[in-house]
């Protein structure tokens, strides 16, 4: 194992405090070493590395100028905030980030009282800092509440929600926006840092509260016409009339790498008693500090392992397409035959594979920013004018477009064709990135049609079956990863909706399988069979409308049925259970056992070890056959 960065001064760090000890003229050399060692440690175990070294300086200052963790710092989505749990005891936990019972890749409350609350979503942080200084208030404290946003999150409406509350309350917050990539701010050198050092003084602050009290003493339309003037002034100086309007003092920008600029402006907010909110812009740069990440920001964003000195990434070992490819590529076929499909994507234009539908279309791909709520809603502006969108969404962050889904496509029975990538176990993570409910939040609508493909195959498939239904909204869930290697159909082919598929024939026992657990279920027929039970293996392929006649077929052939799906209670298993049960199939003595995710949140980890944590894998499935049968559960099946 080769050794790490040399790093004295950080070593002397063990928590806040000891930061805080440190004259200013040492933080230039802490930050230099902390973003070494920040380097190294993703290096080893892949994870987001651009954001958190376009951060470094500004954790270091933070840490230095506020009093954590009595002063509540919210960082949004968290994945910026590696050099944080760093510098916040953890350490020695640090090349453990993403590995099975090692330290989260975001903020989590129960890991340190340090992350005062758990962020993996986007453009929550306001809102909840918010929260913490309400609450202060409340309770009659003093501690400061601050929100670190970065730009990307400012793209979604709930930050604006969370503003426009917050501008309109006397409850004091700090929000540092990270500009990194939005290009909203005017040039930043040592005139706009003179000018937000004097803008956040105390001085000056003091002035604009004498003359606003002095104003007060005008007629009403003078007295505004002045608060106005000097906000739009300012504004117009410094680029923040935006955030003013919103009821902010805005400062800024500042140079979010320079700790002589940052310093004396978190200083000066810290100290003031001025009730409301503030705004602090800094700009920064992804991956600052290391040219392979800043050269490549998109592609350092998240990285497996690399090489620290050169930056080279870790080649995997070559296998079958991954999904996210797959559907990519079958996307675009359809699109060069039919002119209506148009693409949209909520700032995950490579996560979802539409950067390769963009590049062939680029007029007919749409990546609206982190507004998912808006792309759902979008999509049903274009599918009422007989186009025909693909919103191509993480199964997680679906979850944030609910009320659209439901009031904008649903009830309007749209035909919006709804792309779940990430279903099901996501590994490394972890919780707020699993696909685990869209199967359940999405079968209790009516009039969905939802789909899960089995593998690589069947997912081109269903890219051609979504293309051509066009009376009703639709749903497609695949994994994060890759196929399980069958071979590729040169076309695809529109499926009977609602109609399921017999993969293997038996007698005794009958596995239904929607989604990517067909392959354990293969396995587990195998093992079965060399106990003396013969199989059979279906893949329903629909969730909804359920295949009633497959089901009602395996329920009167076998002695057992087994339902499994990756997802949580209420979904594939309970689409089963209302057929069985109005059809009457429950009452003779059929032993049926729905197989699904635990009522448990499962941790970050590798994909197969979440699986066997959520009980379904091929052993899994083999052991609760067993156990609905009577039968005693042994390692290894019987032989003739």
């Amino acid at each position: 194992m080769s050794k790490g960065p040399e790093t004295p001064l950080l070593d002397t760090v063990k928590l806040p405090a000891d930061l805080r000890k440190l004259e200013e003229k040492q933080l230039r050399q802490l930050a230099d070493e902390l973003r070494a060692e920040t380097i190294d440690a993703v290096s080893t175990t892949g994870g987001h590395l651009g954001a958190g070294l376009g951060v470094v300086e500004l954790t270091v200052a933070l840490h230095y100028i506020f009093n954590t963790p009595d002063d509540r710092l919210v960082w949004d989505v968290g994945h910026q905030a590696y050099p944080h749990k760093i510098l916040t005891g953890r350490r020695d936990g640090i090349r453990t980030l993403r590995q099975g019972g090692g330290l989260s890749g975001f903020t989590k409350r129960s890991e340190s009282e340090y992350d005062p609350f758990g962020a993996a979503h986007a453009a929550t942080s306001i809102s909840a800092a918010l929260g913490f200084a309400v609450a202060r208030d409340l309770s009659g404290g003093s501690n400061n509440s601050v929100a670190v946003i970065g730009d990307g999150s400012m793209t979604a409406g709930m930050a604006y929600e969370a503003m426009n509350n917050a501008g309109s309350m006397e409850s004091r917050l700090v929000v540092i926006l990270n500009d990194n990539d939005m290009s909203i701010a005017p040039p930043v050198g040592a005139m706009s840092a003179y000018l937000s050092r004097l803008i956040s003084s105390r001085y000056y602050r003091s002035l604009r509260h004498l003359m606003r009290d002095l104003a007060k003493k005008f007629p009403k339309p003078l007295e505004q016409a002045a608060t106005k003037s000097e906000e739009y002034a300012r504004g117009l100086v410094t680029g923040g009339t935006m955030f003013e309007e919103l009821g902010f003092f805005y400062i800024g920008p500042i140079d979010g790498h320079n700790l002589d600029h940052l310093l004396p402006v978190l200083k000066n907010v810290r100290d003031s008693d001025e009730p409301g909110p503030v705004l602090i812009h800094v700009v920064t740069k992804k991956g600052g500090g290391y040219p392979p990440a800043e050269a490549a920001a998109d592609k350092y964003h998240g990285v497996g392992k690399f090489d620290v000195v050169t930056g080279a990434l870790a080649k995997s070992p070559q296998g079958p397409p991954a999904y996210t490819k797959v559907f990519a590529q079958s996307l675009v076929a359809e699109a060069e035959k039919d002119d209506k499909i148009v693409a949209i994507t909520g700032a995950m234009p490579s996560g979802t594979g539409l950067d390769v539908f963009e590049k062939a279309f680029p007029d007919r791909c749409f990546d609206v920013g982190i507004a998912e709520q808006h792309a759902v809603t979008f999509a049903a502006g274009l599918a009422a004018e007989g186009f025909k969108p693909f919103a191509a969404i993480y199964s997680t962050f679906l979850q944030r477009a609910y009320d659209s889904v439901v009031h904008d496509v649903a009830i309007q029975n749209l035909p919006v064709r709804f792309v779940m990538d990430r279903a099901g176990m996501v590994g490394a993570d972890g919780v707020t990135h699993q696909g685990s409910f869209d199967i359940t939040y999405l079968g209790c609508l009516p009039g969905m049609v939802l789909m899960a493909a089995a593998d690589e195959s069947e997912l081109v498939h269903m890219v051609k079956t979504q293309v051509a239904i066009d009376d009703r909204p639709s749903g497609l869930r695949y994994p994060r990863g890759n196929g399980v290697g069958v071979d590729m159909p040169k076309k695809g082919e529109i499926l009977k909706i609602g109609k399921g598929r017999i993969i293997r024939e038996g007698t005794k026992v009958a596995l239904l399988s929607y989604g990517t657990r067909l392959a354990d279920c293969l396995l587990a027929a195998d093992d079965l069979a060399a106990r003396g039970l013969s199989t059979t293996v279906a893949d329903a392929r629909f969730a909804k409308p359920v295949d009633e006649d497959l089901i009602r077929r395996l329920a009167a052939e076998h002695e057992v049925l087994i339902t499994i799906e990756e997802g949580s209670i209420g979904g594939f298993a309970s689409q089963v259970t209302h057929v069985l049960a109005f059809s009457g199939l429950l009452d003779n003595g059929l032993k049926f056992r729905p197989m699904y995710f635990p009522d448990i949140y499962i941790d970050h980890d590798s994909q197969p070890k979440q699986i066997e944590m959520a009980g379904l894998t091929a052993i899994d499935i083999v052991g609760t056959t067993l156990k609905a049968l009577g039968q005693e559960i042994i390692e290894e099946p019987a032989r003739a």
